[in-house]
């Protein structure tokens, strides 16, 4: 089942393929909040159905939502309820719904589909939900535990299904982590792709939480299509297991946050969409928490950081 702990198996990866680097600094500490008309999409990256329910991030007015959800989630009675709820639940908000596809849930799960398999899963997710638009080809594409990391030809085949399958909805190329494969894998994608994508997507928790631009910009620089953050945050704890070390905590969080939108935001025109991972905290000892409310239900300092965004951008 795809769910919220996922990202900690995801994150995990990550990090033991990453070299570490060092923070930056003066961090986020020194700087101001920058001022002047920020153009920037905002929206939700959660795994939860019931973060819908919640009037705080209702009343926000985010007109994005984003689910990482199994390839073949369908099969499955009990995900497919709960992917139910969640779109159900992003629609009543008003949000546009992104849904990335990832590694199977089933036994076999870390064995990516064939291309006719997948086609046959999209049909069939499409039957169901005729009313989403949007698409990323594969989540996390260039991370080994995803099965895809080697194979860039195969996720530019899924693109290609759905870019063919999809009349008049947006689809995003790839999710791609901030790690060093990064360029080199999308290079391969193009090439294979034999279409120049118009969306990539980017999980920039590396950039977000050292106060760097490196990775975005690489990336940037690599394709030539509008990136969209499709996960970031600021880091409130990590329990993983990881010994890469990374700033965390309720300020850093907030700082990473405002360094997200005040930075990277602005690094081109081309960054055009945030989604920022996630709501709320599950448990106390989650293995991954970037969340705005904690499972105390207590609001947190970096959802201050994003109201000041949200004016901002609305001004």
């Amino acid at each position: 089942m795809i769910a919220a702990p996922v990202r900690s198996f995801a994150l995990l990866g990550l990090f033991a393929c990453l070299a570490v680097v060092g923070s930056s600094a003066a961090g986020a500490a020194g700087l101001k909040p920058v001022t002047g008309q920020l153009k920037v999409k905002v929206g939700i990256a959660d795994q939860k159905a019931s973060v819908f329910e919640d009037q705080r991030l209702r009343g926000l007015n985010l007109g994005y939502a984003r689910r990482s959800v199994a390839w073949d989630v369908l099969r499955f009675p009990g995900p497919a309820a709960d992917l139910d709820a969640w779109i159900a639940g992003a629609r009543s908000m008003g949000a546009e719904v992104l849904v990335t596809f990832a590694r199977s849930s089933g036994n076999k799960g870390r064995k990516p589909p064939t291309p006719t398999a997948y086609l046959k899963a999209f049909r069939g997710f499409r039957a169901r939900y005729p009313a989403v638009k949007a698409y990323a080809a594969w989540n996390e594409a260039n991370h080994c535990g995803t099965g895809t990391c080697k194979k860039p030809e195969l996720v530019a085949k899924y693109f290609n299904a759905i870019r063919r399958n999809c009349s008049g909805c947006k689809v995003v190329a790839a999710d791609l982590l901030d790690q060093p494969n990064m360029v080199s894998w999308a290079r391969r994608f193009r090439r294979a792709a034999r279409y120049e994508p118009k969306y990539w997507g980017l999980h920039g928790y590396i950039d977000a939480n050292r106060f760097q631009t490196t990775r975005t910009s690489r990336l940037l620089h690599a394709v030539k299509g509008e990136v969209w953050l499709t996960e970031v945050g600021g880091l409130v704890a990590r329990r993983n297991g990881s010994t890469i070390k990374l700033r965390q905590g309720k300020a850093h969080a907030a700082s990473a946050t405002r360094y997200i939108f005040d930075r990277l935001a602005r690094l081109s025109r081309r960054v055009t969409r945030i989604y920022l991972y996630h709501w709320r905290s599950s448990e106390r000892d989650d293995s991954w928490d970037s969340a705005f409310i904690g499972a105390d239900d207590v609001e947190r300092p970096a959802l201050g950081v994003l109201k000041r965004v949200l004016r901002q951008i609305r001004k």
